[in-house]
């Protein structure tokens, strides 16, 4: 295997470990608060002392990406990744389990930072879609996830999962520690001045913007969607909406990473992102369980174009500067993910769940509109002289 391959493989199946390990905690809730004995309250920061780390650690290390040995920041974060994993598995108390939890966060954010960075100097004649395809990597770990909680709580503790999770990080750690430093990692390195004119581009304002508004709306979904659904369907039947939405991404990913050698990337956003308008007000219409499943397997099959596809675009724009972008784009999905389910959560104290799944589908718009306004530019994956 050549070591272009191997830091594929590693980006690959380290993406899958993070989505398999960010998809279990919610699966597992019931058993932290059994286990260490705490109040709703409290269990409510397991998400947060999950996404604090891990977006610290993106946004600081992909800023300084043209600084950093790329080969010793992956070992690095994947190794941590391993010992946090652990660390979790044996924590005692709940203080220290959510310290636990923010070092792992930050350990993905490590690896994570300089990943599809290093991806796109790697393969930069097919950028967009080795970017889908890490993100179908990510999309089989969300869906394993729960099924490994499932099998594991069969038999075993909820430790046991975070210990299997650590185990499989390991060959991963072995595979990036005996590769040989990329010779094609060409990243700048970025200064006040540089940052100031990436930050002036429309493309790249545009490019965060619109990864806001897709956070927002995975946010919304991962979040509220199962509550929603539990409002008039069977108790055992309401989970199976975000599980429909999330096997979604499976085949829309694979789908994507076809044909994003024929479409350009801004034109198959805007075509995914207006789909997903009907498909996320049939979510906020319907009140029948098969109506439901369909409709939320729609959304997730076009929303799952999007976080690959922006990203791309906007690495494509600034390619010298691709960790900084990547940090960037990446604060701006995170950042969608963390406030809109709370705002979600207020609409729907104050007035119903129902009205609150409206949203999604206001994001979906004003999304639509701001991939729209980007095809002005002149800049469009390998289109660049178009536009288009």
């Amino acid at each position: 295997m050549t070591d272009r391959r191997r830091w594929l493989l590693a980006a690959f199946c380290f993406v899958a470990g993070d989505a398999m390990a960010m998809q279990s905690r919610g699966a597992l809730l019931a058993r932290f608060e059994a286990d260490f004995g705490v109040s709703e309250s409290l269990l409510g920061l397991v998400a947060p002392a999950g996404t604090v780390g891990f977006v610290a650690a993106i946004v600081l290390l992909g800023l300084l990406a043209g600084r950093l040995d790329v080969r010793l920041t992956m070992v690095v974060g994947a190794g941590a990744m391993v010992a946090f994993l652990f660390a979790i598995a044996v924590a005692p108390v709940y203080w220290l389990f959510l310290l636990a939890l923010l070092a792992q966060g930050a350990a993905a954010g490590v690896f994570r930072a300089v990943d599809r960075p290093l991806l796109s100097h790697l393969y930069p004649e097919r950028l967009g879609r080795v970017f889908v395809l890490y993100g179908l990597a990510w999309a089989l770990g969300a869906v394993t996830g729960p099924v490994l909680v499932s099998v594991v709580l069969q038999v075993a503790g909820w430790e046991i999962v975070y210990v299997l999770l650590g185990l499989l990080f390991v060959p991963i750690v072995l595979a990036v520690w005996r590769a040989e430093t990329p010779t094609e990692w060409d990243e700048e390195p970025l200064e006040v001045d540089a940052l100031r004119s990436l930050l002036a581009k429309p493309e790249i304002r545009g490019t965060i913007a619109g990864m806001a508004l897709v956070g927002s709306i995975e946010g919304a979904i991962f979040t509220w969607l199962p509550y929603y659904a539990g409002t008039f369907l069977e108790p055992t039947l309401a989970p199976l909406a975000l599980s429909a939405y999330l096997l979604a991404y499976v085949p829309g990913r694979y789908a994507y990473a076809k044909a994003i050698d024929s479409v350009s990337y801004l034109r198959l956003s805007v075509v995914t992102a207006g789909l997903a308008i009907p498909l996320l007000a049939g979510v906020a219409w319907t009140r029948s369980s098969a109506g439901l499943l369909l409709a939320a397997f729609g959304a997730g099959l076009a929303i799952s174009a999007l976080f690959p596809l922006l990203s791309a675009y906007g690495v494509e724009v600034a390619p010298a500067y691709s960790g900084p972008v990547s940090a960037l784009a990446t604060a701006g999905t995170y950042g969608g993910i963390a406030t809109v389910p709370v705002v979600m959560g207020v609409v729907a104290e104050r007035w119903s769940i129902a009205l609150a799944m409206w949203l999604p589908v206001v994001l979906a718009a004003g999304l639509t509109v701001v991939v729209w306004r980007l095809r002005a530019f002149p800049v469009d994956g390998r289109k660049k002289a178009t536009g288009s």
